[in-house]
């Protein structure tokens, strides 16, 4: 047997998880409000426009140094990239951030002993808070791409909300429908969360209503024969 010791990196990239998680997500906020406000404020508005954009750049910053820190400890080299592919993700589309909740969550579950919600809330939790994160964020993206196109439907902000509520939910009534490439893809993208979330739901509150059902069944008294 061998007397090396154990690789630290492991145990190093789970501390570093555990330490950076809710700071990140104040950062994803800042992200987010900067965003907004590049995206909606008048163009008049110069100073408020700059301090957006350099708030969207510093916060991008923070996420590529996090990036960074984790794949050094994970001990995976660019293997990370591949196997942690999620974080890949985000770093690019930063707007995606919010798909990362869950480890928000599991982060502030490890300073307590007792869950803060049972397992099904916990699911309708998660999913209805990166529903409306992701709605708003692709609400956002599409009125960035779509507000000056002469050929779409989307031209206020209104119009992108009313769009990513009738996408999260599979509903598509066909009225605001983007039109430029980059409006396609978050589109898309939008379109599979919004199956996946919905998906998670659903499963989550049968299985709740099938748990209450046979709870309700071993209550009654045994029927005579």
């Amino acid at each position: 047997m061998s007397d090396r010791p154990a690789d630290p990196a492991p145990a190093r990239f789970r501390r570093w998880e555990q330490r950076t998680e809710i700071p990140l997500l104040g950062a994803s906020l800042l992200f987010l409000l900067g965003y907004t406000v590049r995206v909606l404020a008048p163009h008049d508005a110069r100073p408020w426009r700059d301090l957006a954009l350099a708030l969207v750049c510093a916060t991008w910053l923070v996420f590529l140094a996090d990036y960074t820190v984790r794949l050094r400890l994970s001990g995976l080299g660019l293997r990370y990239v591949r196997v942690h592919w999620l974080d890949t993700v985000v770093l690019v589309l930063p707007l995606l951030r919010p798909l990362r909740l869950i480890r928000v969550y599991s982060a502030i579950q490890r300073r307590r002993e007792q869950p803060m919600l049972s397992l099904y809330a916990r699911v309708i939790a998660y999913a209805g808070t990166t529903a409306l994160l992701l709605g708003f964020s692709a609400a956002l993206a599409v009125y960035h791409q779509e507000r000056t196109d002469p050929a779409s439907s989307i031209h206020t902000f209104g119009d992108a909300a009313w769009w990513a509520c009738a996408t999260l939910t599979t509903v598509g009534y066909g009225d605001a429908v983007p039109v430029t490439p980059g409006g396609r893809v978050v589109a898309s993208g939008l379109m599979a969360c919004g199956l996946a979330l919905l998906g998670a739901v659903t499963g989550s509150f049968s299985s709740w209503l099938l748990q209450v059902f046979r709870r309700e069944d071993g209550k009654r008294p045994p029927e005579g024969g």
